[in-house]
């Protein structure tokens, strides 16, 4: 349980660097605060919520970890022992009111509590890749997105000219638009998106991807389903599908190589590295977020407990400091 001082002690580290720009050769320079910012200007503000992701649902669970991971990782997350978890299934977006149906990204985000106290954070989405490979194409892609205050939706132009002049975008945007969205949380695949290392005994690393594969099957909507949905429907089915027994997604940890990508999130690994199972993820309650235990959790990737380190991926290095941004608003009314 967070008390206020925990976290006004969190804010008072984290706030330091919100201002510091992160530097992008040839591109210029973009802060947490900017993209923040810009994430407003595109979808307005709901105040004391969330900026991206802000459409949500809580849920309760436990992860059991896989005595195959224990060799490459001494996180207490792979002892074997029930770790319990506080979860939290998305839609991408600061759009309350987005439709289900939406051709966005889905999120899933864990918190882990760990034996000794500490915590473990990993947040996902349902597609393989990230759509940036610097902080500075998804703050474009904010402005791109920005809607014409005579027409309410983008301009195409401006759209046509960021897709055109920021290629680290596609391949996360070919994606959504060739696979219909999910038609339930719990038929989704999520993906850890960045490279981590896993550290062993012997402090020796190894870099690591990874994804959670939903042991009820993945399901996309079909053409009449996305057309005739509700608005709404993502939430009580997860909520109806839980009451009939635990959720269960496979943690698939793919092991890789010096020469792989460490710090680039939009391109893939080759189909023929080494994969192992991690762990079980058991979603066994889900509710509405207001007033669960997920709602006022920040879910920060960078919140990670012994045994798992990050890698110098920009982008998943400014995640942190803008979540922090965003967590500040809210806690303050904003």
């Amino acid at each position: 349980m967070r008390t206020n001082r925990d976290l006004k002690k969190w804010l008072a580290g984290s706030l330091m660097a919100l201002s510091v720009p992160v530097v992008m050769a040839g591109e210029g320079e973009v802060t947490p605060v900017q993209v923040v910012d810009a994430i407003e200007a595109t979808f307005g503000v709901t105040p004391a919520e969330r900026r991206n992701h802000i459409k949500g649902t809580c849920a309760i669970g436990e992860f059991v970890g896989a005595g195959e991971a224990a060799k490459f990782s001494h996180s207490a997350l792979f002892s074997g022992k029930p770790i319990p978890v506080v979860a939290r299934f998305s839609l991408s977006g600061g759009n309350p009111k987005a439709p289900d149906t939406a051709r966005s990204g889905r999120g899933m985000a864990l918190e882990f509590k760990l034996p000794d106290s500490s915590l473990h954070h990993m947040t996902m989405l349902n597609t393989p890749v990230f759509g940036a490979a610097q902080p500075r194409t998804f703050f474009d892609l904010m402005v791109a997105m920005k809607p014409d205050p005579a027409t309410g939706k983008p301009d195409p132009a401006r759209i046509k000219a960021f897709k055109a002049s920021h290629p680290d975008n596609k391949a996360q945007a070919d994606f959504l638009s060739s696979n219909n969205p999910p038609s339930s949380y719990a038929n989704s695949a999520y993906f850890g998106i960045h490279t981590f290392k896993f550290i062993n005994q012997k402090d020796e690393a190894t870099l690591v991807r990874w994804h959670f594969v939903p042991q009820d099957g993945e399901k996309q909507l079909d053409e009449p389903e996305l057309k005739s949905a509700p608005a709404n429907f993502l939430e009580p089915a997860l909520i109806k599908r839980a009451t009939q027994g635990a959720i269960k997604w496979d943690m698939i940890v793919t092991l890789g190589e010096p020469s792989d990508t460490q710090d680039n999130p939009t391109i893939t690994w080759p189909a023929s590295r080494k994969q192992i199972k991690a762990g079980t993820l058991s979603i066994t309650k889900a509710m509405p977020q207001k007033g669960a235990d997920c709602e006022k959790i920040n879910y920060d990737p960078l919140v990670m407990g012994k045994g798992i380190a990050p890698t110098n991926d920009p982008i998943l290095l400014f995640r942190s400091p803008a979540y922090a941004v965003s967590f500040a608003k809210r806690l303050s009314g904003q």
